[in-house]
């Protein structure tokens, strides 16, 4: 194991407070939240079971990156939406896509800045 790697090697929790391993050397029940979603399933209540630490080399962000893992084995089936809560997220998105001036579905959310679609704001512009 090489020394960046060795540096993250902590699966007993003493350096870090929680089990800490490099990158791509986790155990293979410990997922991150994006793996547990992928897999339709949510963490359940359960706090933050180990962690994956790696040296980052991006720039303007160098240092230490953190992922925070969960196990699959206490994790829970994803909820699904009522059909109820379905229908109010339906109406919810149709009022964000319908443009105040022309009424109209644009068919894409309108931009917040300019409160109404592309076609009213670049005739309101040519208007002014």
């Amino acid at each position: 194991m090489s020394r960046i790697r060795a540096r993250f090697w902590d699966p007993a929790g003493v350096k870090h407070a929680i089990p800490t391993y490099p990158w791509r050397l986790a155990p293979a029940h410990l997922l991150t939240r994006r793996q547990l979603t992928a897999a339709g399933l949510r963490p359940g209540g359960q706090g933050v079971q180990a962690q994956i630490m790696w040296a980052s080399r991006r720039h303007g962000a160098p240092g230490v990156r953190v992922a925070y893992l969960y196990d699959v084995r206490f994790a829970l089936p994803k909820r699904t939406a009522t059909p109820a809560q379905l229908v109010a997220l339906d109406k919810a998105n149709a009022a964000r896509r319908t443009c105040p001036v022309c009424g109209r579905d644009a068919g894409y959310v309108l931009p917040r800045h300019l409160g109404t679609c592309l076609d009213c704001a670049d005739a309101g512009e040519v208007a002014a």
